[in-house]
């Protein structure tokens, strides 16, 4: 299952700490291991279920995510470094793990991706929060993973977190306007 996580997940070789790496790579492995979805599903489920007909698969929107995060980080770093740290790698982790939880939240029943009843009860920031606790994830890492959807707007996020946040909000509203 690493060697398939890997694959999808070429980006996790821009976390330059290896335990972190790790760490980020193992919750996906137990995410697969433990979801109904397999691997090559994520390549062609849509991204969101809050769409009808989304045209963007899950691997598109995350990876997309993950490049605005990490070009967003390095733009402040460049301009704003001198007055506002940012940890590009908790980023990085963060933006790679922020919808993990989303294989625990959808199921597919005779094609059709629909929201599990673990999904019903638990939306996918809590269940990735608990799986990259598990994992050994450190906290400012699972801090984004539990504020980067609307769960998040109730507490203070850090700035990997706003980093990450805005990122993935950049690929999903748009979605909802499109024109089809």
């Amino acid at each position: 299952m690493r060697d398939e996580v890997k694959r999808l997940w070429p980006e996790l070789e821009w976390i330059q700490d290896p335990d972190l790496r790790d760490k980020v790579t193992r919750t996906w492995v137990t995410a697969l291991e433990r979801s109904p979805l397999e691997p090559r599903d994520l390549e062609t489920i849509p991204f969101t279920l809050l769409v009808p007909d989304c045209p963007a698969t899950f691997m598109e929107h995350k990876r997309c995510v993950v490049h605005i995060a990490r070009r967003s980080a390095e733009a402040m770093q460049e301009f704003l470094g001198r007055s506002l740290p940012i940890d590009l790698d908790v980023v990085v982790a963060g933006a790679i793990l922020a919808d993990v939880g989303k294989l625990l939240e959808y199921e597919k029943v005779d094609g059709v991706v629909r929201q599990s009843p673990r999904g019903e009860a638990l939306r996918h920031p809590f269940t990735g929060v608990a799986l990259a606790m598990e994992c050994g994830v450190p906290d400012e890492v699972c801090h984004i993973i539990a504020t980067h959807a609307a769960e998040g707007n109730l507490v203070k996020r850090s700035t990997e977190a706003w980093i990450v946040h805005h990122a993935d909000f950049m690929s999903f509203e748009p979605f909802k306007t499109l024109k089809r």
